[in-house]
């Protein structure tokens, strides 16, 4: 254990991008052996020694600007992923709406019966079956 200590010495190590590197290695590798192509399995390398390089590079501080390169374009999108998640789950206790005049999302409790709905936004105001 000492060793590998000692040799990654002053080595990058593993971040975001690193990891998601290896995450899409897995999936390219998988989705070449889920439809028999080769050429893909043999293109699922390619991130794994990119990932390799970045983990053992010495140049921290250009690895630290490309990791946070792709946490900018990143938290977007798992911000999205996150937010349809926890929509998806909340369905089993409201029921979403929108509003006919300006288009704001509503949340309403499920199992109320009729409401009255109104629009926090525009304050139209309908009424639907929950």
């Amino acid at each position: 254990m000492n060793k590998v200590q000692k040799f990654m010495q002053g080595r990058y190590g593993v971040d975001q991008l690193s990891m998601g590197l290896l995450i899409l290695m897995i999936v390219i590798t998988l989705i070449g052996q889920l439809f028999n192509q080769i050429w893909l399995i043999y293109f699922s390398w390619v991130p794994l020694i990119l990932c390799y390089m970045r983990i053992l590079s010495k140049n921290t501080y250009k690895r630290y600007q490309e990791n946070l390169i792709f946490i900018r374009l990143w938290n977007p999108i798992q911000y999205k992923i996150d937010n349809k998640i926890k929509h998806i789950k909340s369905l089993k206790k409201f029921r979403y709406y929108k509003c006919k005049e300006c288009g704001q999302s509503l949340r309403v409790p499920r199992g109320r019966g009729k409401l009255e709905i109104k629009c926090p936004k525009c304050k139209y105001t309908f009424i639907k079956k929950t």
